[in-house]
């Protein structure tokens, strides 16, 4: 009884009263905010991340033609033709999907590995599993359908001299990709992938179109005159192209002609998946 009097007087007096308000004001302010920031972290908790929608899909076409007629090393995809393209279409949040005439691996051209021609990110993409499961299982083109994409890109390396033209299902897919209103895109010999395509009267596609393409004097300068089975520069003429070239060799050279986009050599990859990629945003 003593004991509860004594407080009692000490509540009465002024700094007792202030000094015990304030104790319950701070354990008030610390119990409120601890309760709300474990509210804060349970909602944040249960947030999935935000999932960032693909802008579309591009459909990527590589040879599966490995050997030149006469040189002991081994042709196929030129890399850089790939991962250049890859990296750009990839950074503006397109998807895409591997194809080749045959499906299954794609055979690396051996020249294109070397280190002059090679970058870091081309090599990261050959020292990266998922990437080389995806160049090992390529699907074929009737795997695929032509509405499932807003652009086709041929990529080069002389192996594409053999399959790519006059390939039946390949030209399919190309014509109906381009009148849904898609892009029709090629770098380097990968531009052979045009030549057989064919407008809605019948006529070729490339007909009247600047396009430009690996040129006569690159092939020369290249050693490969007597390996290829046909110069594509003269076969573009042929089809009614009205072809283009780059002032300097093995510079990069793109041509953009509406929905018809081509590169001229292996320096210009990046610069056509640049050039798709306004493009697209255009027709979007």
């Amino acid at each position: 009884m003593m004991e509860f009097q004594n407080i009692r007087v000490s509540l009465n007096k002024p700094k007792a009263k202030l000094f015990w308000l304030s104790f319950i004001v701070l354990f008030t302010t610390l119990l409120f905010s601890s309760t709300f920031t474990q509210a804060q972290a349970t909602e944040f908790s249960s947030t999935e991340p935000t999932k960032i929608k693909p802008k579309g899909k591009i459909l990527i076409v590589m040879t599966n033609h490995a050997k030149y007629p006469s040189r002991e090393d081994t042709t196929g995809l030129w890399v850089t033709e790939l991962t250049h393209f890859y990296d750009v279409a990839t950074a503006a949040g397109y998807e895409m999907d591997f194809i080749s005439p045959k499906g299954g691996s794609i055979p690396l051209d051996e020249r294109s590995q070397k280190s002059s021609y090679m970058d870091k990110e081309a090599r990261a993409h050959l020292a990266d599993p998922d990437f080389m499961t995806r160049l090992n299982h390529t699907m074929k083109p009737s795997e695929v359908k032509a509405s499932d994409y807003k652009a086709i890109y041929f990529t080069g390396g002389h192996g594409v001299m053999w399959d790519f033209p006059n390939n039946a299902e390949l030209v399919s897919l190309s014509e109906q990709i381009y009148r849904q209103g898609g892009v029709v895109s090629a770098v380097c010999h990968g531009v052979a992938g045009l030549l057989a395509l064919k407008d809605e009267q019948g006529q070729p596609l490339i007909a009247k179109h600047k396009i430009t393409g690996f040129s006569n004097e690159e092939e020369a300068l290249s050693g490969m005159k007597k390996q290829v089975p046909f110069f594509l520069e003269h076969e573009l003429k042929a089809k009614g192209a009205i072809y283009k070239q780059s002032l300097i060799p093995f510079t990069s050279f793109v041509i953009v002609d509406d929905r018809i986009i081509t590169g001229q050599n292996p320096q210009s990859p990046r610069e056509v998946g640049q050039a798709v990629m306004t493009r697209l945003a255009q027709i979007q």
